[in-house]
């Protein structure tokens, strides 16, 4: 019923800090529009908790908080989109994006049927339907440059988005690689090594032996190069000519001899 007002509300200690955790992760994860929705309904669920349960956020607040990683230097654009597509969504409504693709550095307008919105990595994606390509797309959210809901609505069943995020998965191959590195570097890999593929490591002593699962060789070995004096490669056996011949195309640019 429209203007009906909620009787006080009980929480336990735990659901209260797992609200706190969520309005912080919303906070830092997520675009404009959905900090200002989930801001506003935070208020609400506050204004109705019982005088503990508000005691007990509150006081707890300031001992939480997420920070962005420090191992880039800028941070992805804020943009105020996702409300939208989810309406969009919703609605079974065409959005139209002008949608900045990186690999081309062109600007393209389209109309696209929305499938669904995910969070990987640092970014927001979109899955849809492209009907100027007339297939399925991914786009980073934070390079559309505008966008706006259409009238237009469409009646195509496109798969679910976890069918679609289950296909990828699979579709990507993924290389074991397995170094064994000094133990007094480890600590200055930060969160690299994380979005290297990251595994398992294993003490020895005054070294640790590491697992990565990585989509690239090519990529690792590029990461690699700035390990090499203080690691070694033990598997994949390709992995070293990967990396000699990224050496090598250094040392010819260093020499001029390119």
């Amino acid at each position: 019923m429209e203007g009906y007002r909620l009787p006080p509300v009980m929480f336990t200690q735990e659901e209260a800090t797992a609200l706190l955790t969520a309005e912080k992760l919303v906070e830092k994860l997520t675009d404009a529009s959905t900090r200002e929705v989930y801001q506003a309904a935070m208020f609400k669920i506050k204004s109705v908790l019982r005088l503990t349960e508000r005691d007990h956020i509150e006081n707890l607040e300031q001992h939480i908080e997420v920070i962005n990683s420090p191992n880039f230097s800028g941070q992805p654009t804020d943009t105020a989109y996702l409300q939208q597509i989810l309406k969009a969504i919703a609605a079974k409504a065409v959005i139209n994006i002008d949608y900045f693709a990186e690999h081309s550095q062109e600007k393209t307008n389209r109309n696209v049927e929305s499938v669904g919105i995910f969070f990987m990595g640092r970014y927001w994606y979109l899955i849809g339907w492209c009907c100027l390509r007339n297939d399925y797309r991914t786009f980073r959210v934070d390079h559309i440059r505008y966008l706006s809901v259409t009238a237009i609505r469409f009646d195509k069943a496109h798969p679910s988005l976890q069918s679609f995020l289950s296909k990828v998965s699979k579709e990507k191959e993924l290389f074991t690689v397995v170094i064994r590195i000094e133990k007094s570097v480890i600590g200055y890999l930060g969160e690299q090594k994380y979005y290297n593929g990251y595994v398992s490591q294993k003490d020895l002593g005054d070294q640790v032996e590491m697992t990565f699962l990585t989509r690239s060789l090519e990529g690792f070995a590029r990461w690699y190069l700035l390990l090499g004096e203080w690691a070694t490669i033990l598997l994949p056996k390709e992995l070293p000519g990967i990396v000699a011949k990224n050496l090598l195309a250094v040392q010819k640019k260093l020499s001029g001899t390119e």
